[in-house]
């Protein structure tokens, strides 16, 4: 078939620099079609249910080198259970929830790799930080020493064109450098989240160091895909 995930997969990452991390997006994605992605190479998958994802992970506990990232709005009361279930969390978008994780990652042995949520210009259909709240926030969230902070995660506001969301993706880097340059002893700005299926390609030229894929490698979810016997909705 021209058009499976794995040729889909393949195309996409002729596109990409090596340095840049695909994320497989896999909200509503069946277990069969995660495994087709698996076989073709992927490692990294996101979800944004926690619910959802402990489903996935029973299904493919069997794939133990998989990364799971959590990049939907995370809850306070899911914060342990998402812990337990991911490695990564890209939408960290409150001091409020992160001193809440450090506190809960104390005991764990591996901690938590996070990017933090920022919105560049003002949307409220978006959860995150504002550039001022976010800078003005810095010396406490270095303070959450259980977490091991990466960089930033940003989502453009619906409806900008091509020229927005680039200015977007890159006054996201120019921020994550002006971050590291204080030298922060608790905080790192090494990876860039930027792109999704429909504007991954402006990610990638601003300087996006993971890129995060659903319907560009699973195609349009629908009905059948969402709600079947390998899938949880």
């Amino acid at each position: 078939m021209i058009d499976s995930i794995a040729s889909r997969i393949a195309s996409i990452r002729q596109q990409l620099p090596d340095v840049v991390k695909v994320i497989a997006v896999t909200k509503q994605v069946s277990v069969v079609a995660m495994r087709e992605a698996y076989a073709a190479g992927v490692r990294d998958f996101g979800e944004s249910r926690v619910q959802e994802a402990e489903f996935k992970q029973t299904q493919l506990q069997d794939l133990t080198d998989i990364t799971w990232h959590f990049i939907g709005r995370l809850q306070s009361n899911k914060a342990k259970k998402a812990l337990e279930q991911f490695q990564w969390i890209h939408s960290l978008d409150s001091l409020k929830l992160a001193q809440r994780l450090d506190q809960l990652a104390e005991t764990l042995e591996d901690k938590p790799q996070i990017c933090l949520q920022v919105k560049i210009v003002p949307d409220p259909n978006k959860s995150g930080w504002t550039v001022p709240s976010l800078l003005a926030d810095l010396p406490e969230l270095n303070q959450c020493s259980n977490l091991k902070i990466q960089g930033l995660m940003t989502i453009p506001p619906l409806g900008l064109n091509d020229s927005e969301i680039l200015s977007v993706f890159e006054c996201t880097r120019e921020l994550a450098k002006e971050i590291q340059q204080q030298n922060w002893s608790n905080i790192q700005m090494q990876q860039l989240s930027m792109g999704m299926s429909d504007d991954y390609q402006l990610g990638v030229q601003a300087g996006a160091t993971m890129v995060r894929l659903g319907r560009s490698l699973f195609g349009e979810r629908t009905a059948v895909n969402a709600v079947n016997n390998d899938s949880l909705v």
